[in-house]
């Protein structure tokens, strides 16, 4: 049997999971197989757009439900505040990190799961060819990682575990 790869989420993650897979099932799900119901009453099924659409449109909330319940089934959720004890001054899953790079500009990544990317929020992959250069280094250390452009060398400013929602 093959390894998978770990599936790590932050609670707020988990919560959104939860809060669309409820969504999906209650709601979204039985509104349409009505539909479907609905226009499979009107009669021939082979030409009726509503109907063809409509179990197109189950399949991919089936799909989903069984993503999210799957994702669930087999997270492990990391609480950046209760990673903090863990960590010490060190990078981890879940920690905010400010970071320094040759030409003096700075940014701030929160290392996520990759469920929960948002470039424009400063929210990073653990899998990313920086977060995995910065896991495990710790405050004022120096890290290298390949980019498309070339090396490129980031100085750790500060780390920090807050919560992320």
């Amino acid at each position: 049997m093959a390894d998978k790869k770990q599936i790590y989420m932050t609670p707020g993650c988990a919560e959104r999971f939860k809060i669309e897979l409820k969504d999906l099932l209650y709601k979204q799900r039985p509104a349409m197989v009505e539909t479907v119901a609905w226009a499979a009453s009107n009669g021939d099924r082979s030409e009726n757009a509503d109907y063809h659409y409509g179990k197109r449109k189950l399949r991919q909330i089936d799909g989903r439900i069984r993503f999210i319940q799957k994702r669930l089934e087999h997270a492990e959720i990391v609480d950046p505040l209760q990673q903090k004890q863990r960590a010490g001054d060190r990078v981890l899953f879940g920690c905010t990190v400010r970071v320094e790079n040759e030409a003096g500009e700075e940014k701030t990544y929160s290392i996520v799961g990759v469920d929960e990317i948002d470039l424009p929020k400063g929210r990073i992959s653990w899998v990313a060819p920086i977060s995995k250069a910065l896991l495990g280094a710790a405050e004022g250390d120096s890290v290298s990682f390949r980019t498309p452009g070339g090396v490129e060398l980031l100085e750790i400013v500060q780390v920090e575990y807050l919560p992320i929602d």
